[in-house]
This record gives structure tokens, sequence and C-alpha cells, in this order.
């Protein structure tokens, strides 16, 4: 059990609102459970909504909720000079290139504007294929890649809390972009190259994120290198929703929300969460460490 290797992996693009802390510290509460080792992982690709106080929202966030991790940047500064996923590009474009060169037919060029995505996409915001059979050239300069999904193909896996699941990726998400126009590698890909470099084997999402979960098990069997992450271990958890019952989202977040950090008078909010979450008796939301042992105590889960 102490072979366990989890990650947080947040993203710069928001402030930490209640779910991702309840996420952090289910993951910690898991990873600490069994003695695991613990990466933090910042996901920083997406440079448009990157903002320094969002970096240093997180770890202030961490600290607050008292999560430590063995692993990963002290500090924004840190972060910026030694684990920006910006270091990385060139890994996962070999990666990329790698894939392109074995499955020769595996990804094709799209160059849809977002405005032809909004209009195409299915309900679901499934791309409908469009430039599937257009057969442009991968170099074809303001394209997008994207990976050419079997209509049929479903993944199989068994959660830790969920059970078996079977998710239809080809439904669910289709031809998901794996490389952006900007030749900048998609977060599908990044994630599964660096969670294969860090040697993650455990890891715990929410349940909207099952075909992302889908996606990157379906690329580890297409990126060479990757076949580790056939192997993770997956936790997906239920959701929490505000009170319109809409999940909570950092997309969402109008300019006078801060995130838990100011929307909480106490990381009690967050732990008190993380108990109901868990069925666990309600003074076990009192502290992280009576999480933990209430978490010990509870064999089932």
């Amino acid at each position: 059990m102490s072979s366990v290797v989890s990650r947080l992996a947040p993203t710069p693009s928001g402030f930490l609102h209640l779910g991702n802390a309840v996420n952090f510290t289910l993951t910690w509460l898991l990873t600490r459970r069994v003695g695991g080792r613990l990466h933090l992982r910042i996901d920083d690709l997406d440079r448009a909504r990157f903002r320094p106080t969002y970096l240093d929202n997180i770890f202030l966030t961490l600290q607050w909720l008292g999560l430590d991790y063995d692993a990963g940047p002290s500090g924004p500064d840190d972060f910026e000079r030694n684990y920006s996923q910006r270091l990385y590009l060139s890994a996962y474009e070999s990666a990329l290139q790698a894939a392109r060169a074995a499955y020769l037919h595996g990804f094709y060029a799209c160059r849809c504007s977002r405005t032809d995505l909004a209009r195409t996409a299915a309900p679901n915001g499934r791309y409908p294929g469009t430039c599937r059979e257009l057969a442009m050239s991968l170099d074809t300069p303001e394209t997008a890649w994207r990976a050419r999904v079997p209509a049929a193909t479903q993944l199989r896996f068994t959660d830790l809390q969920q059970g078996p699941l079977t998710v239809p990726l080809a439904e669910e998400l289709g031809d998901f972009v794996v490389r952006r126009k900007d030749g900048v590698a998609a977060y599908q890909v990044a994630s599964v190259v660096d969670d294969v470099r860090l040697g993650v084997n455990f890891i715990v999402r929410g349940l909207d994120l099952l075909p992302s979960t889908a996606a990157q098990l379906w690329l580890a069997t297409q990126l060479p290198g990757a076949a580790p992450f056939q192997q993770t271990q997956f936790l997906h958890h239920g959701l929490l929703l505000d009170s319109a019952g809409q999940k909570l989202s950092k997309s969402t977040q109008t300019g006078q929300q801060r995130g838990i950090l100011t929307d909480a008078g106490s990381p009690k909010v967050v732990y008190a969460a993380v108990a109901r979450l868990l069925e666990l008796p309600q003074a076990a939301g009192e502290s992280l460490g009576s999480l933990l042992q209430a978490l010990n105590d509870s064999p089932g889960i």
C-alpha cells in the first residue's frame, strides 16, 4: 500500500472553490491513509486564463487547509522557475510526434474555429467530425490535431468508489483535441505525460471528469511510453452543487467571488463537506486529524 503515488493538480485559472478544496482534502486523506506519496502538479498550460493571483491562491489555500505534499513547488516563484508545464513542452510534443509516427491515421488536422464549434457541436459539446475526412496535412498552419476515436470506443475500468464502469468515449467526447492551434499539447495529453513522468498510480476526481478519464486511458494506448497509465486506479466522487443545483466551477465565478479562502471563515467548512461525502460521523469534520482518524476507523471506505 505504501507504493501509492497521487497528486493534487490545481489549475491557476480562477480562485479555488469549495469543490476544489474538498477534492484536494479527499486526495490527501486517501493518500496519507496508506502512507503514499503526494505530488503538487499545477496545470498551467492555459496561459490565457493564468493570473499570478490565482497561482498565489493555490499555495495559500493548501496552507489554510493544512495539506502538505512530498514533491512539487514550494511557492509561486519556485513553480515558475522549476515546475511550470511550459518547461515540459518538448516532452509533450515528442509524445505526440511518436504517436503520429506509430499510428499514421490516429490524428487529423482540424481548422474549425470556436464559432464553428459553437454552431455545429452536439448538445453535449461533442465535435461532429467536420474535418475528419478532409485529409489535411497535420502540418497545415492554424490547425489543431484531433484524435480519431473509433465510433464504438468504450473504456471499461473498475472505480474504487463507483465500481465497474463503462464510458462510451466516442459518444461522450468524440474526436477530442490533442494539440492546439498554437502548436501546444492539449490538456489530456499533457496530463497523461505528466502523470507517467511522476509515477502517479492513484487519481481522485469528481464524477464530472469521467469523460477525461476515459480519454486519458485511451491516449495511454496511443502515446508510446504511456502504458503505465493504464494501471492507474481511479476514485470518482460525487460533486458539490451550488444553491442553484449547478456544479461548482471556476469558470462561473463572478468578479466578486474570491474562492473558498475568503468565502469560508474556517477550513472546518471543507472538512465537514468531506465528512458528509464519505458518510463519516459529523464529529469527523472538526479537523483534518479527526477526518484522518475517522477514515482509518472505517475499513469499508
